[in-house]
């Protein structure tokens, strides 16, 4: 089964926010550009807006799509559609308790993703 993802790529400057994914969680343990599943019919624009209110506390007033990756764990199939957000409403936080950090763009290779976060990380540095 393909789980449809949004994420968010949150800059501010030169520094991202990341989250550190729950260890209950798939990839548990690894860092993340927030976001979650769309729902049926839902656009991922729609979905990410949702979720990043629901995950971060924010309302995005400013986003661009950046890039689909498609990946297979194996265990789960996944379309991640990446937005950069470059204009929110409030401060970004763990909403669901989890870590969070502002990290320098060129320190995004230091945090361990999983595996279909890893060419965004190197888009992002290029």
């Amino acid at each position: 089964m393909l789980v449809r993802v949004a994420a968010g790529i949150i800059v501010r400057d030169d520094l991202v926010f990341i989250a550190l994914r729950k260890s209950s969680q798939h990839q548990g343990g690894l860092w993340e550009f927030p976001g979650g599943k769309c729902e049926p019919m839902e656009s991922p624009e729609t979905a990410l807006q949702r979720e990043l209110k629901e995950e971060c506390g924010i309302a995005v007033t400013e986003c661009s799509f950046f890039k689909t990756i498609a990946h297979d764990y194996g265990d789960k199939q996944v379309e991640l559609c990446f937005y950069k957000v470059t204009k929110f409403d409030g401060e970004p936080v763990g909403s669901e308790g989890q870590q969070t950090a502002w990290v320098p763009v060129s320190d995004l290779p230091s945090y361990d993703f999983p595996e279909a976060n890893k060419e965004i990380v190197a888009d992002l540095i290029k």
